[in-house]
């Protein structure tokens, strides 16, 4: 399980520091992609093939489903560790998230994510009022 939150910065190779608690759980390879508001998705190749396997049973005849999965796996890319523990990311993936310099890593349960730090206040400060009322919401979800 990925959890936390971390800041790193990426450098002008695309190059970004995984956070050491979640590269034991990735191992060698995995696969990032864009996620959804804007940020980017990065799962376990385990984690990956049961989302391929889910999104497979989608229906090609439903527009939505084939529009999400071209969305999906047209921004995917297996990636790898190199020695010091960063990975490269796409030119695309990064222009998609708008990543410059500073970015803020999450841990969400079966993914991680990966946000520009400005995107990630916004989304945060817009959010965090609303956090109850989500909450709330969610049926029957328990604390």
């Amino acid at each position: 399980m990925f959890m936390g939150e971390y800041q790193h910065s990426v450098d002008a190779k695309g190059r970004l520091i995984v956070p050491a608690k979640f590269r034991e759980q990735l191992g060698e390879n995995f696969v990032i992609t864009r996620g959804l508001d804007q940020c980017l998705f990065g799962y376990t190749m385990d984690e990956w093939i049961k989302i391929e396997d889910k999104l497979k049973e989608l229906p090609v005849t439903k527009k939505d489903a084939r529009a999400f999965t071209r969305f999906f796996f047209s921004g995917a890319s297996e990636v790898e560790l190199d020695k010091q523990g960063r990975v490269n990311i796409p030119s695309t993936l990064i222009s998609y998230a708008k990543l410059e310099k500073e970015c803020v890593i999450l841990g969400v349960s079966n993914r991680f994510e990966i946000w520009s730090k400005d995107a990630w206040e916004e989304y945060f400060t817009a959010s965090e009022d609303s956090f109850n009322d989500i909450a709330e919401n969610l049926a029957d979800f328990d604390f």
